[in-house]
């Protein structure tokens, strides 16, 4: 049996996916690569699915059946143990849902990071006080201060990735909510996350726009929803979307363009980069 991974990382994912194309190219079943292998097709499928770490020896008897080349399996090989190294985010594991790890990822392998958020100032960009806030208000479930001070950190974690030399490109679109709805009853709370969202405003790789009430409902006001486009070919755009309990990952090509259709009609009617700026300083002379 493989082992399973509650966190697979975006090498798993991509990898994986590629299993599924050599296979699919070799003119293979499932059934008929899990008999090679000796094991049930639910295996294979869980390979391929990036439901489990891909287990080195049963991905050499694979390729070799697939008719790839000792150079490329080489490769693979190589690309598929490094796949496998645990994921910084996995010290968390006592506080992230299984359901959310691969977003975390996910996140940190996107060049094009695209959200639409109805609620709350997005994750990445929230200040330490402002996610301690939303999460002492229960958006986590019931859990105790030592929970909420791990997830305040894992969420602080994240972060890094927007200071490193060749950060992701965030386009965010937030609804006119998030800067009406208190947090808090410290008012430096959310004056403090104003200036945040002021100073990553004028970074080159973010993108902030508001949907202002004034332009009444739009196709995105159903859920908050994340788009992820890679630099690696072999990894299609992927869209996240998450509801109470759990979370959804798309990545069929029709799913995908749906999502993408309603992040172009949203961004070209709210409030431009440079306005969205004049309502952040306006909200915030109110604190």
């Amino acid at each position: 049996m493989s082992e399973r991974r509650a966190a697979p990382t975006v090498g798993q994912v991509v990898l994986g996916r590629r299993l599924q194309e050599l296979r699919e190219a070799a003119g293979l079943k499932r059934e008929e690569a899990a008999r090679v292998l000796r094991v049930a097709p639910a295996t294979v499928r869980r390979m391929e699915m990036a439901e489990v770490a891909l287990k080195i020896p049963y991905v050499q008897v694979l390729l070799e059946t697939y008719g790839v080349t000792v150079e490329e399996t080489a490769a693979f090989v190589a690309l598929a143990e490094e796949a496998n190294q645990p994921g910084w985010w996995q010290r968390f594991h006592d506080v992230l849902p299984d359901w959310f790890s691969l977003y975390v990822s996910l996140e940190g392998a996107a060049r094009i990071i695209r959200s639409y958020e109805p609620h709350f100032v997005p994750g990445l960009l929230q200040t330490e006080d402002y996610a301690r806030a939303v999460m002492q208000a229960g958006t986590i479930g019931q859990t105790g201060p030592e929970a909420i001070e791990r997830h305040v950190s894992l969420r602080m974690a994240r972060q890094r990735l927007l200071e490193r030399p060749d950060p992701p490109h965030l386009w965010m679109i937030m609804d006119e909510t998030v800067l009406r709805r208190p947090v808090s009853g410290r008012g430096e709370v959310m004056r403090d996350q104003l200036d945040k969202l002021l100073e990553f405003a004028e970074r080159d790789r973010v993108t902030l726009q508001v949907a202002e009430f004034r332009t009444g409902p739009h196709p995105g006001t159903y859920a908050p929803f994340s788009l992820f486009r890679f630099a690696e070919p072999e990894l299609p755009d992927m869209v996240f979307t998450e509801y109470l309990t759990g979370a959804l990952y798309l990545d069929s090509r029709q799913e995908v363009a749906a999502h993408l259709e309603v992040l172009d009609h949203m961004s070209a009617h709210a409030a431009s980069a440079e306005h969205t700026k004049n309502l952040l300083r306006e909200r915030r002379a109110d604190f």
